[in-house]
């Protein structure tokens, strides 16, 4: 079955018209078609599908976009987009009708977010090739431009189509939008939103099953309709419509957004079925084995130097939660993470895996950071994450190609449990940062151990004196053996200090001169540490 959808860029350019994009240079042909998205880096060599539209976040310099053109022309991209306003000279137009790469420009007052999912939409989810494609109200489920098309043609009035967060989805593109294409043009500004919801109106119009009419703009005279789109208690959204409504116009927005509820709550359950894939293909690449080279294919990676990152959410904040509102919060970030993924390298993977979001960060193929890049990104990712909950991040070792995944999926989740152990005060940290601390986890685990021996002689000999011998020998072994450096950090004389090693080796009857001794006392003294904290 094609998962991947085909749409003109003509289709593109007429749905989305001048209110997201314009087109700066380059002629656009009928023939081409926009097969992917992809998000362009700078500081990166250009890698992008053949028929992609890429976007050039970042990509300012129109010497830049000169010197970019020839090279995605090679891979067969199809558009560049670029931030407005964007000027071209003679050379870029040049070589835009010469390579066939359209450059277009993301009008001001748009987001890339808002740009990507609006052509994901617009982009028809459905498979061609499937006998009975899945359609609600006879439209192709997803195509929120054509359903707010439908409406608009019912109500004779241009609609727009808002998440619940007042996101613009989709917009009509019929005649009677051409006829008055302001509110296709111009959502409500953020003062006339936050008027709205100061003065109750947002909420009257959740709470309402009937369309309210409502007088905004910051004139005061711009008239409304707008109605909530609901599945079930739950609201997903709203539909505006411009200027009033007669009753029977008003039953049929009603009865539309009905429609609109069934296509968001499929988008919604697509958008899982392709997460849980891609996450069920993400664990069979992580964990190797003979699917492992099939999982690595499907997911777009290539052989190539890359790390695996390990993301959970923790503390007593996680744990007092119900496991719904848990659940849901670990997919937020999860999608969050994809998304800054992404921006760091475009054929990055990321999945929820269980309890824990795995992202895999292809490398440089000359990088030798040991994963400092990765653990770069990763806290860039919680200095922009917003979360009441605890984050952390295990970054594993670089491996040099896919198929060794596994080891440094196995080295992020080491750090990880270190993380999640409360040993270190960080929320991103390197296996080779705690690699002693992960190994002591690993034999507590294992082991449970008990303090026997001399370090459970002088443990009891404390209890029942009060005495600190126990401390004592800690400070010595940390020391080095030094007596002068650990009877400082005891804040005791030394000769005070070396008598109480003396009585340490009569009470524990450990000799000190026995590096296994040493190794043996040290070994339990940090898994009793360890064990206190868990």
């Amino acid at each position: 079955m094609n998962h991947r959808p085909q749409v003109t860029l003509v289709r593109v350019l007429e749905a989305l018209d001048t209110t997201l994009l314009t087109v700066v240079c380059g002629t656009v042909r009928p023939d081409r078609t926009v097969e992917a998205i992809v998000i362009h880096d700078p500081r990166d060599v250009p890698d992008a599908p053949r028929n992609s539209l890429v976007m050039g976040v970042g990509l300012e310099d129109p010497d830049l976009v000169l010197g970019l053109l020839p090279l995605l022309a090679q891979a067969g991209v199809t558009a560049l987009v670029v931030r407005a306003p964007f000027a071209a000279g003679e050379a870029l137009r040049a070589e835009a009708e010469a390579t066939g790469v359209v450059v277009l420009a993301l009008n001001p007052g748009t987001t890339w977010a808002h740009l990507a999912g609006m052509l994901r939409s617009l982009m028809t989810p459905g498979d061609p090739d499937d006998a009975r494609p899945v359609t609600f109200g006879g439209i192709l489920a997803g195509d929120l431009f054509a359903v707010a098309d439908a409406i608009a043609a019912l109500l004779e009035s241009p609609v727009t189509i808002e998440d619940r967060n007042a996101q613009l989805l989709a917009f009509s593109n019929g005649p009677e939008s051409q006829r008055a294409p302001g509110i296709r043009a111009r959502p409500l500004p953020p003062q006339d939103m936050r008027a709205l919801e100061e003065s109750g109106t947002l909420a009257r119009i959740a709470r309402s099953e009937w369309p309210v009419e409502v007088t905004a703009g910051s004139a005061g005279d711009e008239v409304r309709t707008a109605i909530a789109v609901r599945a079930g208690d739950e609201v997903l959204g709203t539909i505006w419509v411009a200027g009033s409504l007669t009753p029977e116009r008003g039953a049929s927005l009603r009865e539309g957004a009905k429609l609109v509820a069934m296509h968001l709550v499929w988008q919604r359950t697509d958008a899982d079925v392709e997460r849980r894939l891609r996450a069920e293909l993400l664990r069979t690449a992580l964990a190797g084995g003979p699917s492992a080279g099939e999982a690595v294919h499907r997911l777009g990676l290539r052989e190539e130097p890359c790390v695996v990152l390990a993301l959970t959410l923790h503390g007593p904040a996680a744990e007092q939660l119900p496991h719904a509102h848990l659940a849901a919060e670990r997919k937020r970030v999860a999608d969050a993470l994809a998304v800054h993924l992404s921006f760091a390298h475009p054929r990055s993977v990321s999945g929820l895996v269980g309890d824990v979001a795995y992202g895999v960060l292809p490398l440089a193929a000359d990088a030798d950071d040991e994963g400092d890049s990765a653990a770069r990104v990763a806290t860039e990712f919680l200095a922009r994450m917003r979360s009441a909950l605890r984050p952390l991040i295990g970054v594993g070792v670089a491996v040099a190609e896919t198929s060794l995944l596994p080891r440094s999926r196995t080295s992020a989740d080491r750090a990880l449990r270190v993380l999640r152990a409360g040993i270190v005060d960080r929320q991103v940290v390197r296996l080779d940062e705690v690699h002693a601390e992960a190994l002591l986890l690993e034999v507590a685990g294992a082991a449970r151990d008990i303090p026997s021996g001399p370090l459970a002689r002088l443990i009891a000999y404390d209890e029942t004196h009060g005495s600190s011998l126990t401390e004592t020998l800690e400070a010595w072994l940390d020391a080095f053996g030094d007596v002068t450096v650990a009877s400082a950090a005891k804040f005791v004389h030394p000769n005070t200090f070396r008598y109480r090693l003396r009585r340490v080796a009569e009470v524990g009857r450990i000799d000190l001169d026995d590096p296994n001794a040493r190794f043996g006392a040290m070994m339990q003294l940090r898994l009793r540490a360890i064990n206190a904290e868990r």
